[in-house]
């Protein structure tokens, strides 16, 4: 159980704050932004190093944050990808001058949002460059590596790519050494519990007694397989042959080596397990350098441990053991390393002054009834919060309902404080919804939106035509961003089919209301079938044989929420009338195919290579 916590929703805040309160020796909090630097930079003429992802693994993130480690880290809520936005600024905070590294597990709504991150720091100027850590070999097979998820090798990484940094390394040679040690790491893990998020009863999975899962993810997902449970001599074998077997060619003898800890297992338990471990190594010919035992990549209270390994060269060598002086670790004489000064001229953030786009009376009253969609969308998601959190849990994180209602909380915040047309008032709310959800739904909740209120615009009046264009806009838009098709078990299964039987319904001369409600129970049914799919895309597609009988979250909420807006768009036919559709007649089945492109100016599409965004 995770005992301590007052409301569960605020509890990444609360974690900030106290870290804050208890390091300020190491690190500076960012004002507005949920995460830190560290304290007195950022350094001009350095490179900086900034890691993150969601909370519960500490002391990844904020523990890292100090001399010859991190200079910032961001963190999003548990188990849950900071926002772009949320990356932007701390990375700009941290920014002295010489290029930025954003590095991060390899996660899909990580790679969304530092990716995103990335565009937007290029465009204003900042050379930055992405690394994201792939050490899971449970994960995927060797040929398939850039799939494979970032665990506690992540650790491993970001040392060798703080002390690269600080050592003076220009930006080009500290990416480079931080893809090689990603290159030369490999890690394998073993659960006897799963973890509870703060304020749920049970945890997001459970072992049997005398069982243990091996290949377990760090976001309190299970293991890909389950076996018998075994004493240390034999469980250390385990590991070490998994680790082993990845050994590439032309390796030396030489590898840094942790044993990680979880978040409940004591050390006195990883000592007995390190035990057999070093004299498994050394018989298998490794010397491991500097070995670290203990809590470095936790999973909140998750039972279990892990093993990794980063094969050295005298490069990589000589960043492990170089100094660093952190909240969480410390290793040398920091004094030793070069000195900076504190960079004065950092460009301020982004300030926008544009004002709203003159809106007409009908999208004024059309914005009337998104906000009502809105905070519909927020009721049904909050009443089925728990159940998607249990849909979710079988082979992801369990926190799809918790950052759902976060995100849409927000946007319905924002959709009732802005002031404007339709498209305005979609465009900060899809905003809100990104920020504050984090994560790939956040991420793909906020462009959707926001492609939405583009098409819809702030004059024109919103008629079934037009609203069925922002309705493909939007999904265009998620789909390019995300990278999904049709069939890889996401929020897509759902929303196609919606698209498409919204244009069938329309074409056969149904009105609007009664063409969405057809459509939204073609999506509902569509989000249940998705329970025979395998996940070939995001955090699921590891376990995807565990969550096939299962069905996707975001699908099933895809399904709710838009049964939930077609309720909202009844009453507006009903009370509305021509302040918000002028027109119930007909239209043709086909859709004006307006470009997701065109709705997108302010996010560009993702990249797929070498360390870019997924």
């Amino acid at each position: 159980m995770t005992h301590i916590y007052d409301d569960p929703s605020d509890f990444k805040e609360q974690v900030i704050e106290g870290f804050a309160a208890a390091y300020g020796r190491y690190v500076e909090r960012v004002p507005g932004a949920s995460g830190f630097i560290r304290r007195g930079g950022p350094r001009a003429g350095k490179v900086s190093l900034v890691v993150g992802g969601g909370s519960g693994h500490y002391p990844s993130y904020s523990g890292t944050v100090g001399p010859g480690f991190a200079d910032g880290c961001v963190l999003g809520d548990v188990f849950t990808s900071p926002s772009t936005e949320q990356v932007v600024r701390i990375a700009r905070a941290a920014d002295g001058g010489a290029g930025v590294i954003l590095s991060y597990g390899n996660y899909a709504g990580d790679r969304l949002n530092f990716g995103g991150a990335q565009e937007r720091l290029r465009a204003a100027g900042i050379d930055c460059r992405n690394v994201y850590v792939t050490d899971d070999i449970a994960s995927a097979g060797p040929d398939e590596a850039d799939r494979r998820r970032g665990i506690a090798g992540t650790f491993l990484v970001y040392k060798i790519g703080g002390a690269a940094a600080d050592s003076g390394c220009d930006v080009d040679t500290v990416e480079r050494v931080m893809r090689a040690a990603n290159a030369a790491t490999f890690s394998f893990g073993v659960a006897f519990g799963g973890c509870t998020l703060p304020g749920r009863a049970e945890p997001l999975f459970s072992v049997e007694k005398n069982q243990m899962e091996f290949g377990l993810g760090i976001h309190g997902e299970p293991g890909i397989r389950t076996g018998e449970w075994m004493p240390a001599r034999e469980l250390a074998q385990a590991l070490v042959d998994a680790v082993l077997a990845e050994r590439p060619a032309g390796a030396g003898g030489r590898a840094a080596v942790i044993l990680n800890g979880l978040g409940s297992t004591k050390y006195e338990e990883l000592f007995v397990l390190y035990g057999h471990v070093q004299r498994l190594l050394t018989a298998a010919g490794v010397e491991p350098v500097l070995p670290e035992v203990g809590e470095l990549v936790t999973s909140l209270d998750m039972a279990g441990c892990s093993l990794s390994l980063t094969w050295l060269d005298d490069e990589l060598e000589r960043y492990w053991l170089a100094p660093a002086d952190t909240a969480a670790f410390r290793r040398g004489e920091t004094s030793t390393l070069p000195t900076y000064a504190r960079r004065t001229d950092v460009a301020e953030q982004e300030v926008t002054d544009e004002r709203p786009a003159e809106a007409s009376p009908v999208s004024r009253a059309a914005a009337g009834v998104a906000r009502r969609a809105i905070a519909a969308m927020t009721a049904v998601v909050a009443e089925n919060e728990e159940n998607l959190g249990r849909i979710d849990a079988v082979a992801g994180d369990g926190d799809h309902g918790i950052g759902m209602v976060r995100g849409l909380r927000a946007a319905q915040a924002a959709a009732e404080a802005a002031d404007g047309g339709v498209g305005d008032v979609l465009t900060v709310a899809g905003d809100a919804f990104g920020d504050k959800a984090g994560g790939t739904s956040g991420l793909l909740w906020g462009v959707g939106l926001a492609a939405v209120g583009a098409v819809l615009g702030n004059t024109d009046e919103v008629t079934p035509a037009l609203l069925r264009d922002a309705v493909h806009a939007g999904a265009a838009a998620i789909q390019r961003v995300g990278k999904a098709e049709r069939g890889d078990k996401t929020m897509l299964d759902a929303l196609l089919p919606f698209a498409e039987e919204l244009d069938r319904q329309l074409g056969a001369g149904l009105n609007l209301s009664d063409a969405w409600r057809v459509a939204a129970a073609a999506a509902v049914e569509a989000g249940a079938a998705t329970a025979s799919l395998r996940a070939r895309v995001g955090r699921a597609r590891p376990l995807a044989e565990r969550g096939v009988g299962t069905p996707d979250a975001g699908a099933v909420s895809m399904g709710l929420i838009l049964t939930a807006v077609g309720e909202v768009l009844a009453q507006a036919d009903c009370v509305s009338g021509p302040a918000f559709v002028v027109s119930h007649q007909p239209t043709a089945a086909a859709h004006s195919g307006v470009p997701a492109d065109s709705t997108l100016a302010d996010l560009p599409p993702a990249d797929l290579n070498q360390g870019e965004a997924r």
